[in-house]
């Protein structure tokens, strides 16, 4: 017989046993910002190569958001407020990593004097960059580039979109009929 919630401590031990063979994700968080330009920031992390969307991974049970404002708190000393979700993307297994989920949040238009006073505050980053969107295409990995494009496309007055990969699906409200 299968416990049931009135024996408690056997129904939370059967809902841990569950649990405990269910899948774990990895969640990245990125922010997308720009200048009063309408640039965008780019970084360029020490630890891998390439240039990426400030933010970071997620730690073990925290919430995305949370963990985008507490990484651009750790690398640009920034103090920010998520502004709302742009993007979504499943990204499936690759190299030695299982599959994760990747979100972008619109971290809004900063300020000219934070802007320029940007600069990487930990050994994670060697550099800030404010660059246009086709720039900040041509340096970004393919798969974060087409998760950055759907970004600015919402940006531009699209609905937050779900991507796989780094690519729209029939599932992305931008790229239904």
């Amino acid at each position: 017989m299968r416990p049931g919630p009135e024996d408690s401590a056997a129904w939370v031990a059967h809902l841990a046993e569950g649990n405990a063979k269910q899948a774990r994700k990895r969640v990245a968080a990125d922010v997308l910002f720009r200048d009063d330009a309408g640039r965008f920031l780019l970084v360029n992390p020490t630890y891998k190569p390439g240039w990426d969307l400030p933010g970071g991974m997620a730690e073990a049970n925290e919430a995305p958001d949370v963990a985008a404002v507490r990484e651009l708190r750790e690398e640009l000393g920034l103090a920010v407020v998520i502004r709302g979700l742009l993007v979504v993307d499943w990204v499936a297994p690759h190299g030695p990593w299982d599959d994760q989920v990747a979100f972008i949040f619109d971290g809004g238009v900063l300020d000219s004097e934070v802007a320029t006073a940007l600069r990487p505050r930990d050994a994670e980053l060697s550099e800030v960059r404010f660059v246009s969107a086709q720039d900040a295409g041509e340096l970004l990995r393919p798969r974060i580039a087409g998760r950055f494009a759907a970004a600015v496309k919402v940006l531009a007055g699209g609905r937050p979109a779900y991507l796989r990969n780094g690519q729209l699906t029939a599932n992305s409200p931008g790229n239904r009929a």
